[in-house]
């Protein structure tokens, strides 16, 4: 008989989801700033990006208070202790998006494609586990025009034009911790990185001898961020029990250069270039604090709810000041599974309901702007052979604008998502 030995068998694996995380990475940097087509990402560093998989997605961005041993949950660090001590997890996610803006008058419509997140998860020990991976923080990317025209005034014609691009990226590494029985906390340690840019494009298209001007602003963060993350499990009996989380983000300053260049030209052709300023100005993310609960039934059901608040009336953007309004998010959803055991694809199919209410951060004429609510429904479908699940959800988000000709968005976003989860570490036994 053979001696025992131990045999890894990660080491190929590992390798492969190596390169599988790269060509994610790159292929998400390169997609990151084409995936919004929205006015209000005019404002501030744009659409926010929450912190959420694809089986939370399908229940409304849930998941502060979910503990899910199958899939990686990047919503809430203390979460990563709820996996097997035996299984790898790689999880990412893709989102396909049609948006409708109108202001009651015009309408258009836009199609966007973008990688969410890739993550991956994986145990140091009995009681710690830890998740590497990187998702979007924010997103830019917009084209708005105005023109006036004064027929009584010969060339009185001009049009002024405002785009955007960019965003922000954040990519992470974060450890949680069994700390005593039924108590886990985490934390996740962030670089964040990007650039935006705003420009302002002033034209008169009848006047060939008139300065066309043009005005961009550049902001380009390197940076850290860290964040914080607790759960509770409170077992009722064998089969019920229900968990409490929390999130933590302290307000943090972002580390970044910025430029604002004003240039003149005649007929397309820049003459001038005036006005470069290359400085560090003031940008911050906010105090953000959340509460979630989950209930849970003999491992086939859940519902549960988050609560966010993200304090963006206390930052500085730009060396300027209450810019923005607080933002809120509340969301509720439920999974169910039809069985644990046996037989029949559909038994073991777990389908999803979400739904949230948002309160965005975008201020206008000293007040909030819009308000946001959605709905979502899902499925997770085991992949054969395999622990592994494809989620498959569908989402409809009201952007609503406050004011009577302000801008109201219907989008609806379908997401694709594969977890790998795989026993890879275990002893094996040679004769």
């Amino acid at each position: 008989m053979h001696p025992y030995f131990i045999e890894f068998e990660m080491k190929i694996r590992l390798g492969q989801i190596i390169g599988l995380l790269l060509l994610v990475f790159f292929s998400g940097a390169l997609n990151a700033q084409n995936n919004t087509n929205s006015p209000y990402t005019r404002y501030g560093y744009g659409a926010l990006a929450d912190p959420i998989s694809s089986n939370s997605r399908a229940m409304g961005g849930m998941g502060i208070g979910l503990r899910d041993r199958y899939h990686v949950n990047i919503s809430n660090p203390a979460s990563y202790t709820a996996m097997d001590s035996l299984t790898f997890l790689f999880d990412g996610g893709v989102t396909l998006q049609n948006t409708n803006f109108s202001d009651g008058t015009y309408k258009l419509n836009a199609k966007n494609t973008s990688v969410n997140y890739f993550a991956m998860q994986f145990r140091l020990g009995k009681h710690t586990a830890m998740s590497i991976g990187m998702n979007p923080y924010s997103n830019v990317g917009y084209s708005l025009s105005q023109v006036y025209d004064d027929p009584t005034v010969a060339d009185n014609y001009s049009s002024l034009t405002f785009s955007g691009d960019g965003g922000l990226h954040q990519l992470y590494a974060g450890l949680g911790i069994n700390f005593v029985k039924n108590l886990s906390i985490g934390a996740n340690f962030s670089y964040i990185w990007g650039d935006i840019t705003h420009q302002a494009v002033q034209a008169f298209p009848r006047n060939t001898s008139a300065l066309a001007i043009t005005n961009t602003e550049n902001v380009d963060v390197r940076s850290f961020k860290y964040d914080f993350g607790l759960q509770y499990v409170h077992r009722i009996n064998s089969k019920n029990s229900v968990v409490i989380g929390a999130v933590f983000a302290p307000k943090q300053k972002l580390s970044n250069d910025a430029s604002e260049t004003t240039a003149l030209g005649v007929s397309g052709a820049v003459t001038e270039s005036v006005n470069v300023n290359d400085t560090i100005v003031t940008c911050e993310i906010p105090t953000t604090i959340g509460l979630g609960a989950t209930y849970v039934y003999d491992e086939r059901f859940i519902a549960g709810f988050d609560v966010l608040l993200q304090q963006w009336s206390k930052v500085n953007f730009m060396n300027g000041k209450d810019l923005f309004c607080d933002r809120v998010k509340v969301s509720v959803g439920a999974e169910y599974l039809p069985a644990l055991y046996g037989s029949g694809f559909f038994n073991h199919v777990k389908y999803r309901v979400g739904a949230f209410y948002s309160l965005p951060y975008y201020k206008l004429e000293g007040s909030r702007a819009a308000k946001e609510y959605g709905v979502s429904l899902g499925v997770g479908m085991p992949v054969a052979r395999s622990n592994s699940i494809i989620n498959v959800s569908g989402q409809f988000i009201r952007l609503q604008g406050q004011g009577a000709s302000r801008l109201s968005e219907n989008t609806f976003q379908l997401t694709v998502g594969l977890t790998f989860n795989e026993t890879w570490f275990f002893k094996r036994k040679i004769n």
